[in-house]
């Protein structure tokens, strides 16, 4: 089976991008000290920074190519399955995001835990 290219060279690129990203995690994560560090960036982003964060999360190529591939292969339904999708995640959003944010927990099972009996919550998640 032939192979295309230097296996010396393609394992040493592949290994200068794993050292790059594990010096990156060590510097992010020497800055995490508390859980509002880790989950919400100690709260030190705008809204306009947020709203670019989750805009990333929509406007992926991976949406758009799945969207354009709905609509292709069902017509208006495909059209329809997207226009949910959103309004499905801002409904989730203003359900889900206020509640977290008014208990002071960043996650589902951190505020069921705090609701119900912790151990049972944790066993589960």
């Amino acid at each position: 089976m032939p192979t295309t290219g230097n296996p010396v060279l393609n394992l040493s690129v592949f290994a200068v991008f794993v050292l790059i990203t594990l010096y990156i995690v060590y510097r992010a994560s020497s800055r995490n000290v508390t859980a509002s560090d880790y989950y919400a960036a100690g709260s030190s982003f705008t809204g306009a920074q947020n709203g670019v964060a989750l805009s990333g999360d929509f406007l992926s190529a991976a949406s758009f190519l799945g969207i354009s591939g709905g609509i292709a292969a069902h017509g208006y339904d495909g059209f329809l399955y997207s226009v949910g999708w959103v309004v499905a995640w801002l409904v989730g959003l203003l359900l889900i995001a206020e509640g977290l944010r008014n208990t002071g927990r960043f996650t589902v099972g951190d505020v069921l835990a705090f609701r119900m009996k912790q151990r049972p919550v944790r066993a589960a998640a």
